[in-house]
């Protein structure tokens, strides 16, 4: 004890009764006003905050789901985008292999319409040449009955008579 006097001897500040009473008396008076006007706006504060990172937590939730729909929607239109390409490519390549074929067809038509016409043009050539030989054949043979005819008729009156009478029958004809 001797003790506890000698070490409540050297404080600089020694608490009175009274002293005593009116601190605890004013901090509870403090506590009460800071309770009625300082706590609960801060804690109406603090709950507030709490609400909007609550808020915010519960928006970046939908927009983090919003954005995986995105995502998948993405992923189908993406998708979709592809088949319509491959077909639009397969619809090309054949609207090209038709073209390809029309035009080799044309081509094959057009080559044997050329064909047929080099076949008539040479049959008529050949018909016309064929014409014109037997043409120059009967005019040759006609020439050499004729120098025939005139060497067995160059003497004989009567003949050169008939030859005249034919001649004058041709031309009334």
């Amino acid at each position: 004890m001797t003790f506890l006097l000698a070490a409540t001897r050297f404080w600089p500040i020694l608490p009175e009764p009274g002293l005593i009473f009116w601190t605890v008396l004013i901090f509870l008076l403090f506590w009460m006003l800071m309770s009625k006007y300082a706590f609960r706006p801060i804690a109406d504060a603090l709950a507030k905050r709490n609400g909007d990172i609550e808020d915010a937590l519960k928006t970046a939730e939908q927009a983090r789901l919003e954005m995986a729909n995105l995502k998948s929607e993405n992923e189908k239109l993406l998708s979709e985008a592809r088949e319509e390409r491959a077909k639009m490519l397969k619809e090309a390549r054949e609207a090209g292999a038709a073209t390809v074929e029309e035009a080799k067809e044309k081509a094959r038509l057009e080559a044997q319409k050329i064909i047929n016409n080099a076949r008539q043009e040479i049959e008529n050539q050949k018909a016309q040449a064929m014409r014109e030989v037997k043409n120059q054949a009967g005019s040759m043979a006609i020439e050499i009955a004729e120098k025939v005819i005139r060497r067995e008729l160059k003497g004989d009156a009567s003949q050169t008579s008939f030859v005249n009478d034919l001649v004058n029958e041709i031309k009334l004809n």
